[in-house]
């Protein structure tokens, strides 16, 4: 059995704490690995391995350090396939799916090739009397990143991209779940010409969150989670004087108006929210018709839809989605759609029972899909996380509008119409990070920048764009004058530009 360690300074290697985890196969149900979960002992050398690389990365020139991305792009590339297994082989996901994953992260890394424009500053020549004025972007030392099983690829690059562009070393905790993909991008950054020690890869559960959240030596924190937990990293990172970005849970809407093109909108709905088994924090998990005719009318064609989704490993490439990550997780989601049966919603599709020939150990839900479902259920409230779709039916357009204001997250969102002056309002109003208009899944591209608002986002900036840049350095503002310019004498009040 292959046992995982970490990627510490440029080469593999051995945990040494003692303590381990199964890494499964979702889809047979057995262990197919084991990981070391780190000690503190372990994470500490690989800050201090971080340490030691840093400065110099950080005076290379940013041409430089954009040269070993485009290497890397081309490696990712190169390896997609390979990538892709992996990746599905420990997550669950479709291959199709997994490559999306790879895709999504590989697109921030072509984004920081433009690092040399991207952390450009400004300059003010005779702000006063013989002084210049300019600011500078200069790295915020050593970053980590502590990331979710559902995007082992994806958000590992969303994270270490750009704070390795700007001139960042980077301690990247990836995942107990499904670490084998975050190991082998750090061996492909080695070969991209990435000096050792600026990633470094530790495996590791709380014990090792909480030795990045105190460890002094680390600056900027992100993180991608659940709201509990992205509330108490963004917490104690403050607390330990650390930059955080802390990126939390999701129940993300679809408001679907009398006007639209049901056709697209049921569509939209079944890719958005059952691909990757409904495993994602933009997974559309509510839908919201606009009167009795609309719902009537979705649910008629939702229905088939859902009853049959091809469901199977990732080795089935006609597969439109696989098993959930873990027993736990099958056990999370069914008691949900338990819990939304006993509370009175209506379950249309039940996919508690599913099970696969061949694979019946596996890790496997089948698509449900709920009618009739209202603000107070639990299933409502909750990030389910899993292929479980609920109808919530709104009367007009202001009731609907009205759910996602109020709902505690405010991850993603999306509206069907053909109405551009209904799909203006509701882009102006509505209290969402990201909003999409015929748009099941509004992940911006990488040029812009990803984030919630509510309870799914903590701190002030988001993921890639150029609010990654920000994030990532720090601005140092340098006031000049030259001896020929100044007066004799001491000064003793207030400067002013007067």
């Amino acid at each position: 059995m292959a046992e995982i360690g970490h990627f510490i300074d440029g080469k593999h290697v051995a945990g040494t704490s003692g303590r381990t985890s199964n890494v499964y196969n979702p889809a047979t149900g057995e262990i197919q690995a084991t990981v070391s979960l780190a000690s503190d002992a372990e994470l500490a050398a690989a800050v201090a391995s971080a340490k030691a690389a840093q400065p110099k990365w950080a005076a290379t020139n940013p041409q430089r350090r954009a040269r070993v991305f485009i290497k890397f792009v081309n490696l990712l590339n190169e390896h997609m396939d390979e990538l892709a297994t992996l990746l599905s082989k420990e997550h669950g996901k479709t291959i199709e799916d997994a490559k999306g994953d790879i895709v999504r992260g590989l697109e921030v890394c072509e984004f920081v090739i433009g690092i040399p424009h991207l952390a450009k500053s400004e300059f003010t020549e005779g702000a006063g009397p013989n002084i210049d004025m300019y600011s500078i972007r200069q790295p915020v030392g050593i970053g980590a990143g502590i990331t979710p099983f559902n995007f082992p690829a994806m958000i590992p690059m969303w994270m270490f991209a750009p704070a390795i562009a700007c001139g960042n070393a980077f301690i990247l905790k990836p995942s107990e779940r499904d670490p084998s993909v975050p190991i082998r991008l750090a061996e492909l950054l080695i070969e991209a010409g990435l000096p050792a020690g600026v990633l470094n890869v530790v495996n590791g559960d709380k014990s090792a969150v909480d030795a990045i959240l105190t460890h002094p030596d680390i600056s900027a924190v992100s993180f991608v989670g659940s709201t509990p937990i992205a509330r108490y990293v963004y917490g104690t990172a403050a607390m330990n004087g650390k930059r955080a970005q802390c990126f939390g849970g999701a129940k993300n809407h679809m408001i679907i108006m009398p006007d639209a093109d049901l056709d697209q909108a049921a569509n939209a709905l079944m890719g958005a929210g059952y691909g990757s088994a409904g495993e994602r924090c933009m997974a559309i998990s509510v839908a919201v018709p606009v009167g009795e005719d609309t719902a009537n009318r979705l649910i008629e064609k939702l229905v088939p839809m859902v009853e049959s989704l091809r469901i199977g490993p990732y080795t089935d490439e006609k597969a439109d989605m696989g098993p959930l990550v873990t027993k736990e997780a099958q056990a999370r989601v069914t008691s949900l759609i338990d819990r939304g049966v006993e509370e009175g919603a209506k379950l249309v599709v039940d996919g508690r029972g599913f099970k696969l020939q061949g694979y019946e150990d596996g890790f496997f839900v089948g698509g449900c899909l709920f009618d009739h479902v209202t603000p107070d259920m639990d299933i409502y409230k909750t990030e389910i996380f899993g292929p479980v779709l609920s109808v919530v039916r709104a009367k007009n357009y202001e009731e609907a509008l009205d759910l996602p204001m109020k709902h505690e997250y405010g991850n993603g969102v999306a509206i069907y119409t053909r109405d551009g002056d209904a799909a203006r309002d509701f882009a102006s109003r509505i209290n969402i990070g990201m909003v999409g208009v015929n748009v099941p899944i509004p992940v911006p591209l990488a040029y812009h920048s990803f984030g919630g608002w509510k309870s799914s986002s903590f701190g002030d900036l988001n993921q890639h764009g150029t609010d990654s840049i920000k994030f990532w350095t720090r601005t140092k503002t340098v006031t000049s004058r030259w001896p020929s310019g100044i007066k004799a004498g001491a000064e003793f009040v207030m400067p002013t530009m007067r």
